[in-house]
């Protein structure tokens, strides 16, 4: 069984308390994308990442259509979802795909004031897949170093990724000028002490790991809290880290910078502004991609006569179904 499922499953009972108990926001979400001026004749493949519904999202996909046919796939890593489509010889030069999902997101509380998660375990498989560095996020060296640092003197593994989570709170900056932000290269983090998500969620990864405490990468969209519908220009990505005896606790480290007020509340918690899409990093897609192995996997993926093909034209948008506030 998948590794996301068996996950999943522990936590089953969770969302059958949670659910009742916590915010929720019922949406739409449209993911829609162009690839565009594509020369004729050439194979094309397309790999799109799905919603898919879990512990904290209930997901009913309303049509997947476009100018190819389009299957669903699933990555044999961590279990995401793929819609694939693709063709041996293009003849027009541009490929259209729409999907649209019918989502209900509900609010994760995992720590006070009031927790609404039981006893879960993972497997050791699981464990020390959520151990292990990735490309971008090394767990010796310097982010180790920080890590030690920060925990010194902690015993339990909550105190140390709370002090973990305040580290790169106070130290991060939400910037996104100049270049090599947005890739989650923990690095580059270090230094540049500034970043978008990606770069935030990395670095806390990284330390967490470098402690000996699993934690996983998850990537989706924001949904604007004071909008009832919207564009979306881009995505939103957060973490998890597991303690024996609690389960897998949310962290938002970015949206607490943004909105410092609620610093504490995104320690142990996600909001109901937000769909999840895909987990993990490193992805090898399914049917494989000739290209290497995907740094995240959030928008489309296309590759022209076995090359990643970037001229793709994005169109996210979602809107609510019952107007709701978060909090209300």
């Amino acid at each position: 069984m998948l590794r996301k499922v068996c996950v999943l499953s522990s936590l089953f009972v969770v969302f059958t308390i949670a659910a009742v108990a916590q915010d929720s926001r019922h949406f739409t979400f449209h993911y829609a994308f162009t690839v565009k001026n594509l020369p004729a004749g050439k194979k094309v493949r397309v790999w799109i990442p799905a919603a898919q519904s879990d512990a904290y999202q209930n997901v009913k996909v309303v049509s997947a259509k476009g100018d190819l046919p389009v299957k669903r796939t699933r990555e044999s890593k961590y279990g995401n979802e793929i819609y694939f489509a693709d063709t041996n010889s293009t003849t027009q030069p541009e490929l259209h795909f729409d999907v649209e999902y019918d989502v209900v997101r509900h609010e994760r509380v995992a720590l006070n004031p009031a927790p609404h998660v039981v006893s879960a375990s993972i497997s050791s498989s699981e464990r020390e897949d959520d151990l292990q560095p990735d490309a971008l996020v090394p767990i010796t060296g310097l982010p180790a170093d920080l890590a030690a640092k920060v925990t010194q003197g902690k015993t339990q593994s909550l105190d140390k990724a709370r002090a973990i989570y305040d580290y790169v709170f106070t130290t991060m900056k939400y910037d996104k000028t100049g270049t090599g932000w947005g890739r989650g290269d923990v690095l580059y983090a270090c230094d540049a002490k500034k970043g978008n998500c990606t770069d935030f969620h990395s670095l806390f990864i990284a330390m967490a790991r470098s402690q000996g405490i699993p934690a996983r990468f998850e990537i989706g969209f924001p949904l604007p809290p004071d909008k009832h519908s919207a564009e979306i220009a881009g995505y939103h990505c957060w973490s998890d880290f597991y303690i024996d005896g609690k389960g897998w606790i949310p962290v938002d480290i970015s949206e607490a910078w943004k909105h410092q007020e609620k610093h504490d509340y995104f320690f142990g918690a996600h909001d109901v502004n937000r769909v999840q899409f895909s987990m993990g990093r490193d992805l090898r897609l399914n049917p494989a991609q000739d290209g290497k192995a995907l740094n995240y996997f959030v928008y489309p993926y296309v590759e022209v006569d076995g090359q990643e093909y970037a001229n793709v034209s994005l169109a996210f948008s979602f809107a609510d179904v019952a107007p709701t506030v978060a909090g209300k």
